[in-house]
């Protein structure tokens, strides 16, 4: 797991490379592979987001999307990626590091999300474990943060896979598929061991 490229907050071409998987940012060309994965997944998906626009898939959304993406770089608020499996450059889901904290704090949220056909392959957690360098080494921030509603298992054994620790419960944490709900709050602190 190594940052490929030297960082560079304007560049497009920024890959992180994790076991089995790669990392970039989104660009306009990924439109159709995203909005298929996205619609395939729809109901895989549902009950772990935020409820969905209704013009979400379509393609002017899509560009406003790497618009605010763009400016969410450029501003060092947030870095969103798209993971791809490296054996056929399949788009497989994405994560981002959102909410970047400076001063005391030097912290971010880390969020992800995979495609329903791409589950429980261990793709998620190699995208999720090669953003670490770059969070900690290029970002130089101190702390992750990630949270997870109580039911969603498969995100809780990811992040302890991972090396997270749970921290505790955040009651009705997020609006998720239409519902203030509770989240369990996990964090990796620099240094932590990691597997």
């Amino acid at each position: 797991m190594a940052l490929v490229r030297s960082f560079d907050q304007s560049s497009s071409s920024l890959n992180i490379e994790g076991r089995g998987v790669y990392l970039r940012y989104p660009q306009l060309s990924d439109y159709e592979d995203w909005a298929t994965l996205r619609e395939e997944s729809r109901a895989f998906l549902t009950p772990w987001e935020p409820i969905w626009p209704a013009d979400d898939l379509s393609r002017t959304a899509f560009r406003r999307r790497i618009k605010r993406y763009a400016r969410d770089i450029k501003e060092d608020v947030a870095y969103p990626f798209f993971t791809f499996r490296a054996s056929d450059n399949a788009l497989v889901g994405g994560a981002t590091i959102s909410n970047v904290r400076r001063g005391v704090a030097l912290a971010c949220s880390l969020g992800y999300w995979s495609g329903e056909k791409y589950a429980n392959l261990g793709l998620t957690s190699a995208a999720v474990k090669a953003l670490f360098p770059f969070v900690f080494d290029t970002l130089k921030l101190h702390r992750i943060e990630s949270a997870c509603l109580p039911n969603n298992k498969p995100s809780q054994g990811l992040l302890r896979k991972v090396g997270y620790t749970e921290e505790g419960l955040a009651r009705k944490y997020l609006k998720i598929n239409g519902e203030w709900q509770d989240h369990l709050l996990f964090a990796l602190i620099k240094g932590d061991p990691v597997s």
